[in-house]
């Protein structure tokens, strides 16, 4: 828990203000004139923005929403299996477009990480922002009006550092979950990196969920890391279907050998979730993407390419 709460209090967000005092003594028109130049300079500097293609079909795209370095895994298995080894973890975040709309699953560390150049260091690691969320929806033509859905597979921060970005979207959200980072707030958890559920449209679920209403896209309930973990299940028409892990695995050895990190919330449940999973994957022959793993982070297509 050490590790959690360095890592929570290494993950502070820069605020940035802009003010226009300086135009205070301006006259009214003259100030006008001015302000309307300064927008068309900059317009023709950044030049007309791209619009996102239409879809005809589902797609998943994997973003790169910073890393993470331990000197010790050991807090990702109560049996004993990682201690005193080091690892490098991925924290991607995750789009899928739909012909419906588009959904952000995950929002990773937070783009304000990426002011540190280099990262930050904590008690017992390294974490590192090197391109933002915001650029790389840019690079696809998309802006933050125009995701639809944002959910979370958890409320640890590590999952929800860019989430305020987003308030106009719908937040599907797990009733558990909230309540629990509301009530019993853990050292992992930054109530104020999502803050904005309060104020932005909410569709609180209590199971799972299916997010545009034809199975395509469906949120699973995954209990045990977490009161109301959630695991995500995209059907792809080339791909077949594909489960994003979220935490209830954080190494894909994990969910190979049943592997319950000791801080989760209730290792019954994670045992029960890890079975439920393997089962769906089994019977649809599905593909697992474990959320934090680095070998299969790199097995999906490079953004902005993408499964289909």
């Amino acid at each position: 828990m050490r590790c959690l709460r360095s890592m929570r209090q290494n993950a502070l967000a820069i605020p940035i203000h802009l003010t226009l005092e300086h135009f205070s003594i301006m006259p009214r028109t003259y100030l006008i004139r001015s302000i309307g130049a300064l927008l068309l300079v900059v317009s023709a500097l950044i030049g007309p923005a791209q619009a996102a293609e239409e879809v005809k079909q589902v797609r998943l795209y994997a973003l790169d929403c910073g890393r993470v370095q331990l000197k010790d895994m050991g807090m990702f298995s109560d049996t004993g299996e990682y201690d005193g080894k080091a690892v490098v973890m991925v924290d991607p975040c995750w789009i899928v477009r739909h012909p419906k709309g588009t959904l952000l699953w995950d929002t990773g560390l937070g783009d304000k990480m990426a002011d540190n150049k280099g990262g930050v260091d904590f008690d017992l690691g390294h974490m590192q922002v090197d391109v933002t969320l915001l650029d790389q929806l840019k690079t696809i033509g998309l802006t933050p009006d125009d995701i639809t859905y944002l959910s979370l597979s958890h409320t640890h921060f590590d999952h929800t550092g860019n989430a305020n970005e987003f308030p106009g979207a719908t937040w599907i959200l797990s009733k558990a979950e909230i309540a629990w980072a509301e009530t019993n707030p853990s050292p992992s958890v930054n109530l104020d990196s999502f803050s904005a559920y309060r104020i932005a449209k909410t569709e609180m679920i209590d199971g799972d969920y299916d997010v545009f209403g034809d199975g395509t896209v469906r949120i699973l309930r995954t209990p045990g890391h977490t009161p109301g973990h959630q695991s995500l299940l995209v059907k792809l028409k080339k791909a077949g279907t594909v489960i994003i892990s979220g935490d209830l695995f954080h190494l894909r050895d994990n969910y190979r050998y049943r592997r319950v990190p000791p801080f989760n919330v209730e290792r019954a449940d994670t045992l029960a979730s890890i079975d439920r999973i393997g089962t769906i994957l089994k019977n649809t022959k599905g593909r697992l993407v474990v959320h934090h793993d680095p070998l299969d982070f790199k097995a999906l297509p490079a953004f902005p390419k993408y499964l289909d």
